[in-house]
């Protein structure tokens, strides 16, 4: 598979990955949870949200070959895409909302663009590397 289909694969993914970021934090928020614990939850939903539908649609080429690879992966695809998104998110929803005063929603699709062409690459190069390529 090309490298730009596949890159356009993984925005349609994240894409809707961001959306249910957002409506999580957007709920969390309206339940009085503090912004930045709001954002750690969101985030992780949608690494969740996205790791499952990667696995089946941006990367399906490259199967895994039993549960136990399924379970590496997701193990990588946190210590990985998941750390970016959660240190990018936080670090970013703290300087934009928190010292910029600018409104987390808005600061939130931000973090996320930020981090979106890095998880491409790790998810390419490391989580996603397939069976027969090196670590």
């Amino acid at each position: 598979m090309s490298t730009t289909l596949r890159w356009l694969k993984f925005n349609a993914i994240g894409m809707a990955g961001a959306g249910l970021q957002l409506w999580a934090l957007h709920l969390l928020l309206r339940a009085n949870v503090a912004y930045l614990a709001a954002t750690g939850m969101a985030v992780e939903s949608a690494v969740l949200h996205n790791f499952a539908w990667h696995q089946r649609y941006t990367w399906a080429d490259r199967p895994a070959e039993g549960s136990a690879t399924v379970i590496e992966r997701l193990l990588r695809f946190h210590f990985s895409n998941g750390a970016v998104s959660l240190g990018g998110n936080l670090l970013l929803m703290r300087v934009l909302a928190g010292e910029f005063r600018w409104p987390t929603i808005a600061a939130n699709a931000v973090a996320i663009t930020a981090c979106s062409l890095v998880n491409f690459v790790l998810g390419d190069r490391f989580v996603f590397r397939g069976d027969n390529c090196p670590a």
